[in-house]
């Protein structure tokens, strides 16, 4: 099988983001006067939108839409300041992803990141790399596992699913990839434990970037 289009999940498949966050998300329970959590409770707070990630992080009896509404602004303004601190690549993949485009392969992101943050962070560490399409969540469309993201850059990629891996590195994405009929790869680097992927049963699970190279060059 050769894959025309390779879509990528963002925090925890290409960027190593949770530190930075888990100090915006730390800023804001602060800043009301919550308690705040140490960056590894972060891994299972993050991947369903901001939504939920405030929900997930303040404290349970404290979890309304008033209280999340709260907190927005605040994450928002100090993720915009501190967004590239501590977030890197995941070792090898830029040089992946340069790779995949001088072969042919079409390249897109799909995240439930609020938009102008995946944008923002995907511009900043790989600028010179021309993705078909650059999607996080939008108000009005309904975040992955909704297939919605996938049909839109599929859409605009002129690539059918058959033709296209999803890559991520949790449960949500592997949903994704089933809900939008195209081929699933997990990777392990990422937020999610190993065996939160492999209860999907996806087509592909990988640990090193030179195996989703193999995925995607050799198959």
């Amino acid at each position: 099988m050769k894959f025309q289009l390779a879509i990528f999940d963002l925090d925890g498949t290409l960027l190593d983001s949770v530190a930075d966050i888990a100090s915006s998300t730390n800023y804001a329970l602060q800043h009301l006067g919550f308690p705040t959590h140490p960056v590894a409770a972060y891994k299972n707070f993050v991947g369903n939108g901001i939504a939920k990630l405030f929900e997930r992080a303040l404290p349970e009896q404290h979890r309304n839409t008033e209280n999340t509404a709260r907190m927005r602004p605040l994450f928002k303004a100090w993720y915009a300041d501190h967004m590239t601190e501590d977030t890197r690549p995941f070792e090898g993949l830029p040089e992946l992803l340069r790779d995949l485009h001088r072969k042919g392969i079409k390249l897109a992101v799909a995240s439930n990141k609020y938009h102008e943050a995946t944008c923002a962070l995907v511009t900043h560490f790989f600028p010179e790399l021309p993705f078909v399409a650059v999607l996080g969540h939008r108000e009005g469309y309904a975040p992955k596992p909704d297939p919605s993201i996938v049909n839109e850059i599929l859409a605009l990629s002129k690539v059918a699913a058959r033709d296209t891996l999803y890559i991520g590195d949790s449960g949500v994405d592997m949903q994704t990839a089933l809900n939008s009929g195209t081929t699933a790869c997990g990777v392990s680097w990422g937020l999610r434990p190993r065996s939160e992927l492999e209860s999907f049963q996806p087509q592909f699970l990988v640990d090193t970037i030179d195996q989703l190279r193999e995925v995607l060059v050799n198959e």
